[in-house]
């Protein structure tokens, strides 16, 4: 039962006709409250109303982000692109495909994080007149989804992801729910709050999903903060595990000034692969990269200039992923290439060189000659040259060591980038 107060000029039919699924059920209500005057109700006066009753409004849903290919589409119509901004309802589908990301926030500030080859269906969004519980169950598909609840507020709020192994039930919490279809099997990897799991209604494990407002530890497992839960097919709910430690970036202030973005991990104890997801917001919510490696060193691609947030997670032996380690990280493209040769007719040598010409007027460069490959005693250390060129005279015979070195102010930042070293040999 919910209850209500009844205020100045309330009457029954009013308040059926506010709250509830059918106004003809003011006869429940008098006969529940012993009412016998349904027109005139003195203020004060509180009603019990069953909440089988009451009326459910339908919530929606707000794309924030998307990148890559992601598309949503309405029961079994086809596919549209996602766009920022755009609203999905109860009974939308949303799928991401290869490369495609999309994030979803619902009314109350929840979180839904989808990566690439995802599938799931919004299957409920709804909220109850009169007590203001919110009902929201996803089912998953296939691939991932990271999930930010809110914390519930009323005892009957509900929030749930549905794989066809497992049903994944919170009151507020942070967690990943995957679901490998060539396997049959569902991940659950929780990183705040507690997760109770459930067989789904049709799998082999005699407990199903928690009714609303029924509690967490009513469910077969409950899975808590640094702990996961594998549900293989046809087997029974998982027994919590804990997650590896979140991964340690080496080099965290490198500037990514190289064509392909890579990053090196410490080795995490128990780590069989990593996984690392880029993002152009410290929540990564906007996410515009995931990629996986069989060793710490992990590679990204080519992206554009600009500040990026990289988030690392190692995966143990039995594929659940563990927590994360989230960094800033500075993105500048430098191009810098150089070469070496004799002036013809003269004893001198030419060095010349050339960076990137989008940035070429804002940068001045090193030149460093030495004798050793590792120029700790340079003949030549030229700085503050505006141009691509140094020529060297009278050099004698031997063998020589030189880079040159790209430097750039911008922003308040420093950035410079290095010619690898180069020798050359002079018999003359």
């Amino acid at each position: 039962m919910a209850i209500y107060v009844t205020r100045p000029g309330d009457s029954l039919y009013d308040i059926a006709t506010r709250y509830l699924r059918n106004p003809a059920d003011w006869t429940r209500l008098a006969r529940i409250n012993h009412v016998s005057a349904p027109r005139r109700l003195q203020p004060g006066t509180s009603l019990r109303v069953p909440v089988a009753l009451l009326r459910q409004d339908h919530l929606s849903a707000r794309v924030i982000a998307t990148s890559g290919p992601a598309g949503h589409a309405f029961g079994n119509g086809p596919l549209l692109p996602l766009v920022v901004g755009g609203t999905l309802v109860e009974g939308d589908r949303v799928q991401t495909g290869q490369n495609g990301f999309a994030t979803l926030e619902l009314a109350d500030g929840s979180h839904l994080v989808i990566p690439p080859g995802a599938s799931l269906d919004l299957a409920t969004l709804r909220e109850t007149a009169l007590t203001g519980a919110t009902d929201r169950v996803v089912n998953l598909h296939s691939g991932q989804v990271n999930t930010e609840v809110t914390h519930a507020t009323r005892k009957d709020d509900r929030f749930q992801i549905r794989s066809p192994s497992v049903v994944a039930g919170v009151r507020g919490t942070s967690f990943r729910v995957n679901y490998d279809g060539d396997k049959g099997s569902t991940a659950v990897e929780v990183l705040e709050g507690a997760v109770g799991v459930d067989a789904a209604p049709h799998g082999s494990a005699a407990s199903v999903a928690p009714a609303p407002g029924m509690p967490l530890a009513a469910s077969t497992q409950l899975v808590a903060a640094r702990h996961g839960s594998l549900t293989l097919a046809g087997g029974a709910v998982g027994g919590p595990v804990a997650l590896l430690d979140a991964p340690d970036l080496r080099n965290p202030a490198k500037v990514q000034d190289d064509e392909t973005v890579a990053f090196d991990l410490a080795p995490t104890t128990g780590a069989h692969s990593y996984r690392v997801q880029v993002g152009r917001d410290a929540g990564l919510l906007d996410l515009i990269g995931d990629a996986h490696s069989d060793g710490p060193h992990i590679e990204v691609g080519a992206l554009a200039d600009g500040t990026y947030f990289a988030r690392f997670s190692a995966i143990d032996e039995n594929g659940l992923e563990g927590m994360p380690s989230t960094y800033a990280f500075q993105r500048r493209r430098v191009s810098l290439g150089a070469s070496a040769g004799r002036v013809e007719g003269t004893r001198d040598y030419a060095f010349r060189w050339f960076v990137d010409q989008r940035r070429a007027g804002s940068t001045r460069f090193r030149f460093v000659l030495a004798t050793s490959s590792d120029l700790r005693a340079p003949l030549v250390d030229r700085t503050d040259i505006t141009d691509g060129e140094a020529v060297v005279s009278d050099l004698p015979k031997g063998v020589y060591y030189w880079t040159v070195i790209a430097e750039q102010f911008e922003g308040g930042r420093y950035f410079q980038k290095a010619s690898p070293v180069q020798s050359f040999r002079l018999d003359w």
